[in-house]
């Protein structure tokens, strides 16, 4: 299922209420649970996440984040563990045992075959058809894939261990993987090897016994190996398959620099914060707001060449880094000092980490940083907007010395000229007065209505522009910087803002067309998300195809308006709605 890139469709921060319904479904689904696992697997006051995604063949999966690491995927309302909870919690499902060259065709998407499966001497695993199983290697009890078995123990038996075992659904090294911190399975010593190859006999008892610790030691250094193998293959698989939502991942570093760019981009976060705190941030600035230190100090610390983007690191958010901060250097301390809003209110300046800092020489000069960005990115320009008019056919003969066919576009003053030149060359300027033309036929046919034929026998220039603008085909053209223009029949279809009702009294604002704009919805859902403090989701578009809205929670006209206007600088004649901000009360 997560054999290649899926798409983000929302990514929400968990309620109370939902915490606690997945603490109970995760508690009736895997009762061998106990409750310290259940509240380490879903702990009360650490961020949770639920990131709503379509896979690649479209089916609609929730997944449960926690720690950066995807810990259940729910599909079709059945629950599923990830492998990042099944290394924490070996034993929570009944397990398949295979070999490990097998774990790279799983990985491709295909299925565990019955004859690939490893017995034990305990024997085959007791499941029903349908229910949730793990498989793992020989030697090692840490789960490589989650799936569910395509037919009951019973069954297996019966069928002399032939056909398909497991429908695989996700497996170390796949998408859903690469979606985590990408760690690699621990080794898990078995209790039970598996059963002898028929055909040995009674013979090799004798010396399997003889043999039997090396012989296991060379199982685990033989799956050890197959893993170390597969970990080396794995950036080939990601090159090929990056995970949506998560581009630009690689970052170019340092030649001969061997660490992730994940790392990379650690050191780098961590360089700017102590650099921001050491040399930008003062005493009489306290509180200052985690965002405004963001935006306003540590980006302007990063070094020359480089780009600060959180959301490359391993932490993902500001709140999670800030907190580690706090928590393991005690470098700072972060409250919440209004709903929803954390600022920093004290700094340790005399902690040894940050005096023993010393400040790079290779720093760049202050870069705007707007909130929201997860970095420094280049600064949106909004694309030029023309209005045309192409000829029709109606109009084709007044054009046809202007050698303007059906169909070509042209500008108001492009139009204006041709006409203007079409009335000087026939000579249907009014000697006596110079501000009204003659109609003579091609005029007639190409202006007027059947009703004005015997009336009307002369036009003024205004009246005549504005008749032939007016006949002729709305178009416009949209030209991006550093781009070709891009011709469209119709008038521009705004940026449509508009406040919904959900429920009784909840509204949201619902914002559409943002990509004729070239604006990614999803950065400003992200944006948005950060500057109202309010849950934001992408939906698709009805009746428009490869369209994506935006929906946040609350009547945000006036905020959406702010950042379409000031801060993408989208012409206000683009922008449909502003007028359904809340009305100011009236002040007492």
């Amino acid at each position: 299922m997560f054999a290649k890139a899926f798409r983000v469709k929302s990514n929400t921060v968990i309620k109370g209420s939902d915490r606690r319904k997945l603490r109970a479904d995760m508690s009736a689904a895997f009762p061998s649970l106990s409750v310290e696992e259940l509240n380490e697997l879903v702990p009360n006051k650490e961020e949770l996440n639920i990131v709503k995604i379509y896979a690649h063949k479209g089916d609609a999966v929730t997944l449960y984040v926690l720690h950066k690491n995807p810990i259940f995927f729910q599909l079709e309302k059945q629950l599923f563990p990830t492998v990042y909870t099944l290394w924490r919690c070996p034993n929570m499902l009944p397990a398949f045992t295979t070999w490990p060259p097998v774990l790279q065709k799983l990985s491709g998407g295909a299925d565990l075959m019955l004859p690939g499966v490893v017995i034990s001497t305990s024997g085959l695993p007791e499941v029903n058809r349908g229910e949730c199983c793990a498989v793992t290697l020989v030697m090692n009890r840490a789960p490589v894939a989650v799936g569910t078995a395509a037919m009951s123990s019973a069954e297996m038996r019966n069928s002399e261990m032939k056909g398909k075992g497991v429908n695989i659904l996700h497996t170390y090294m796949d998408q859903l993987w690469a979606f985590g911190d990408k760690t690699h399975p621990p080794v898990i010593p078995v209790t039970n090897s598996p059963t002898q190859v028929e055909g040995e006999g009674e013979e090799c008892e004798e010396e399997e016994e003889e043999v039997k610790d090396s012989s296991e030691n060379i199982a685990v250094e033989t799956s050890c190996q197959s893993l170390q193998e597969l970990m080396l293959a794995e950036n080939e698989v990601l090159k090929e398959e990056p995970v949506e939502d998560k581009e630009g991942e690689n970052i170019d570093g340092e030649e001969g620099d061997s660490r992730s760019p994940q790392e990379q981009m650690d050191e780098l976060l961590l360089q700017c914060f102590l650099h921001a705190l050491k040399t930008k941030v003062k005493k009489s600035e306290l509180p200052l707001l985690t965002s405004t230190f963001l935006r306003n100090h540590m980006v302007s610390c990063c070094p020359r060449g480089k780009q600060l983007d959180i959301k490359k690191s391993s932490y993902k958010k500001l709140s999670k880094f800030l907190q580690i901060m706090q928590r393991d250097y005690r470098l700072i301390q972060v409250k919440e000092l209004s709903k929803g809003v954390e600022s920093i209110v004290d700094v340790d300046w005399r902690n040894p980490k940050l005096c023993s800092f010393r400040v790079p020489e290779d720093c760049a000069p202050e870069k705007e940083f707007e909130e929201g960005d997860g970095a420094c990115e280049v600064e949106y320009q909004p694309p030029e907007i023309t209005p045309l008019y192409g000829v029709t056919a109606r109009l084709e003969p007044l054009f046809q010395d202007a050698h303007k066919k059906k169909g070509t576009s042209l500008k108001a003053g492009e139009v204006r000229n041709i006409i203007t030149e079409y009335v000087k060359k026939n000579e249907l300027v009014n000697e006596i007065n110079k501000n009204y033309v003659i109609i003579n036929p091609t005029l007639c046919d190409c202006l007027l209505e059947k009703s004005e034929y015997q009336e009307v026998e002369m036009l003024k220039w205004d009246d005549l522009i504005s008749r032939t603008l007016v006949r002729m085909q709305a178009c416009h053209e949209v030209l991006f910087p550093g781009q070709s223009p891009v011709v469209k029949k119709g008038q521009m279809e705004p940026i449509d803002i508009t406040v919904a009702s959900r429920g009784s009294n909840k509204k949201v604002t619902v914002i559409k067309n943002l990509e004729a704009f070239g604006l990614d919805p999803a950065m400003v859902a992200d944006a948005l998300q950060h500057q109202v403090q309010a849950s934001c989701v992408l939906h698709d578009c009805p009746g428009a195809k490869n369209r994506v809205l935006v929906q946040i929670q609350g009547n945000q006209v006036q905020q959406v308006g702010k950042l379409l206007l000031d801060r993408y600088q989208i012409p206000r004649k683009y922008v449909q709605g502003l007028d359904k901000a809340p009305k100011p009360g009236k002040k007492k």
